[in-house]
């Protein structure tokens, strides 16, 4: 997708704290400008306008320098979907909404097709090295994705839109906005989204129902207050991963069954993924004094999902931990002592924090300080369904009170814990002006994170404890050659934890099968920019030169768990990546942009892969899912009437093991937008009518890596020991889809 400008002449009031941006004179450019001294890139409402409507976060960033997106459908509503920055996986990449973080508590992950509607998004910008230093969160190496939310309008109004395209999309999006409440300062806005659409491959649909809303007041100099609201309603595709074997097998045909066999697994009713999210954020931003100011947000999180799959049962033979059952289970629907049922990967989390930070202006120095607290819960259980005879679950949300149960009443589970996280940091900046030109910034953050956790299942394991505290120093300088160049460096430290599921035992046949471990190191890197920008009136421009240095590599991967696939990470070792990331906004005429991006990466594995009682010769090797080549371009052209927009992205070859003996060839795609403004004629109020046409091209590729191994072949260990292969799995790219949008504000 195409970046594009930030919203012309930006009040300082609109935009979020962590990232400062001056809008060009000609708002039509595609490339914002920017005084961080950091790699930065972002895309508008403008821009995002002009996208098909059911776009998730991930695809509207997908040309921004670094951003490699696999997705598994056309319209981003599945949960199979990726993103890496620079080589770093979507647990590497904080994100926030409106100040608040989105990434799962337990395992890090983000899932874009949970966040707020397009439509009601001003900006994302993606900071692709670093976070910043009073972010709340604990990931971030792979860098900040920050989503805004527009603002209230000023004016009492509604708008509409209706979509229809392939696949039988069906969408309506309705937004009314209040104005001014009773002629106070405080005005809101409330939008509903209601979607459907038939998977693009294979048997099945996806339906997703979104309300977005916020509360917005200001007064005084500068001073404001906000509350937004994101709640999400979705019952997604999980479309399956093929191993290259299979895809060379099958193809775009590698999918779950359409019609159901008695004793069969894999019907496709029973891997459709239920969720629901709450998420509140409550930005402030105070103005205490000609020096002084706070900004703090309070946030509040609510999820419960289910990510199902097809599995069976014996009525006897069955453990729970490393207890026997010596009594059979009733299992409806069973022959011979065997039925079919839906296992569940159910998750109910609970979050809630605060972070507030106290800016003071003193002569040259602008100094920071702040304080960051989240409390976080994660009940984890792997339990089962009964399965009508036509294949149907009796509860497709997985919930504890309806799953089978032992004889003696008990919740027949392979996995049943509960994880609380608390995080606690504090931080301390100072950004120095040196004259008019230089700006040095220094700061320290430390942070301290305890995970407690109980397993439920009767063993060895009850209680589970976890508790780390690092330090993060980071440094930057920005040096203003001329009003229109300015170069920067930053050296930046980031850690990021194991997740959860390390922490606990699993069990087979009433034998511990993986010992959970408290003992895992973090993942710790340093990592540098030096940059340079030209800001012109129709030519901008900017690169930027990376280097990463990793110890103890946390790389994530997907890994079947009782027949559950379960996102854990693998300790690599040593990592060091560098790599230049470019991006060339032209704009020759009014109305007219030209965008082009790319990144050159370098990353290699330092350390040996130990397996077993060996180790794999991995010394050297290629990063999985690092992509040497990436190569982005296109324009967008609007003259009042007519608008549209064309985007192209090439993907080199990604490796998918330690051991480089498996990976997936680069490919490309393209993308094509055409409008045209109708409100001349509709009463003068805005009136769009417009096709997108996604992945036109229709390649038929694998766009990621969904799971990583060691080696997908048979290999010889440094010790002489034969390491057995284990195949990666895939995402299987989206197909081509085309959607048409009337939009009507009224």
């Amino acid at each position: 997708m195409l970046p594009a400008a930030a919203l012309a002449q930006q009040a300082t009031t609109d935009v979020p704290a962590d990232i400062r941006v001056i809008g060009h004179r000609d708002p039509e450019g595609l490339l914002p400008d920017q005084t961080e001294p950091r790699a930065v890139s972002a895309i508008s409402a403008d821009f995002i306008g002009k996208q098909a409507p059911t776009l998730n976060a991930f695809q509207l960033v997908g040309l921004l320098p670094g951003a490699n997106v696999a997705s598994s459908d056309p319209y981003g509503l599945s949960t199979s979907s990726s993103l890496t920055l620079r080589g770093l996986g979507q647990d590497e990449i904080a994100v926030l909404l409106e100040g608040a973080p989105q990434n799962d508590i337990g395992y890090f992950y983000a899932y874009p097709s949970q966040f707020a509607d397009p439509a009601n998004v001003r900006q994302i910008a993606l900071a692709q090295g670093s976070t910043d230093i009073d972010a709340p969160t604990v990931v971030g190496a792979g860098g900040l994705m920050a989503l805004t939310l527009d603002d209230p309008r000023s004016t009492r109004q509604g708008s509409a839109d209706l979509s229809l395209g392939s696949h039988g999309l069906r969408r309506v999006f309705v937004r009314a906005d209040t104005g001014p409440i009773a002629g106070s300062a405080v005005k809101a806005f409330l939008s509903y989204s209601n979607t459907r659409a038939d998977n693009w491959r294979g048997a099945g649909y996806d339906t997703r129902q979104h309300v977005d809303a916020k509360l917005l007041a200001e007064w005084g100099n500068g001073n404001r207050a906000s509350l937004a609201l994101s709640y999400n309603d979705a019952n997604s595709s999980s479309y399956p991963s093929p191993t290259l074997a299979e895809w060379q097998a099958q193809g775009r045909g590698f999918n779950y069954d359409a019609r159901y066999q008695a004793g069969a697994t894999t019907y496709w009713r029973l891997y459709r993924a239920p969720f629901r999210n709450l998420y509140a954020s409550a930005p402030v931003h105070l103005v205490l004094g000609d020096r002084w100011s706070f900004d703090g947000t309070s946030y509040l999180q609510f999820g419960y999902g289910n990510s199902p799959y097809g599995t069976q049962l014996s009525t006897t033979g069955n453990f729970l931990g490393v207890e026997e059952l010596a009594d059979p289970i009733a299992l409806p629907g069973a022959r011979d002592g065997v039925a079919t049922v839906m296992g569940n990967y159910t998750g109910d989390q609970m979050r809630v924090g605060q972070v507030g930070t106290l800016r003071w202006q003193a002569g040259a120095h602008r100094i920071m300080a702040g304080l960051w607290f989240d409390y976080g819960t994660d009940r984890v259980t792997q339990t089962y369904t009964a399965v009508d005879a036509e294949g149907r679950p009796a509860d497709r949300w997985g919930y504890r009170s309806k799953a089978i149960r032992t004889a003696d009443g008990r919740l027949l589970a392979y996995e049943n814990q509960r994880t609380v996280t608390v995080t606690k940091s504090a931080f301390l900046a100072d950004s120095i002006a040196l004259g008019e030109r230089l700006t040095i910034d220094i700061g320290v953050k430390g942070v301290g994170l305890l995970r407690n956790g109980r397993n439920y299942l009767p063993g060895p394991q009850t209680r589970v404890r976890r508790d780390s505290f690092t330090v993060l120093p980071r440094a930057a300088l920005r040096y203003a050659i001329d009003d229109r160049q300015q170069v920067f460096a930053n050296i930046t430290t980031n850690f990021r934890p194991p997740n959860e599921f390390t922490l606990y035992d699993s069990y087979d046949g009433g034998v511990v099968s993986t010992r959970g471990t408290a003992a895992l190191k973090n993942e710790y890197s340093v990592s540098q920019e030096l940059g340079y920008r030209y800001i012109g009136p129709s030519l901008s421009a900017s690169i930027t030169g990376f280097h990463y240095d990793f110890r103890n590599r946390q790389l994530a991967t997907v890994v079947d768990n009782g027949g559950a696939q379960v996102n854990t990470t693998l300790n690599a070792g040593g990592q060091h990546s560098y790599g230049i990331d470019a991006e060339i906004d032209y704009r020759p005429a009014r109305g007219v942009s030209v965008y082009v991006s790319g990144e050159y990466l370098r990353a290699r594995l330092d350390d040996d892969l130990p397996v077993g009682d060996d180790t794999l010769p991995t010394r050297g090797k290629h990063a999985v899912s690092s992509p040497t080549l990436q190569i982005g371009g296109g324009g967008t052209y609007d003259d009042g009437r007519l608008f549209g927009s064309v985007a192209g992205k090439y993907v080199g070859r990604q490796y998918a093991t330690f051991l480089n003996d498996e990976s997936i060839p680069g490919y490309a795609t393209v993308d094509l937008a055409i409008g045209v403004h109708l409100a001349d004629w509709f009463g003068g109020k805005r009136t769009d009518l417009r096709l997108n046409a996604i992945n036109v091209t229709d390649p038929h590729v694998l766009a990621g890596v969904q799971a990583v191994t060691a080696n997908a072949r048979e290999a010889v260990g440094r010790g002489g020991t034969i390491v057995p292969g284990q195949a990666p799995a895939y995402y299987i790219a989206g197909g081509a889809a085309v959607t048409a949008t009337v939009s009507r504000s009224f």
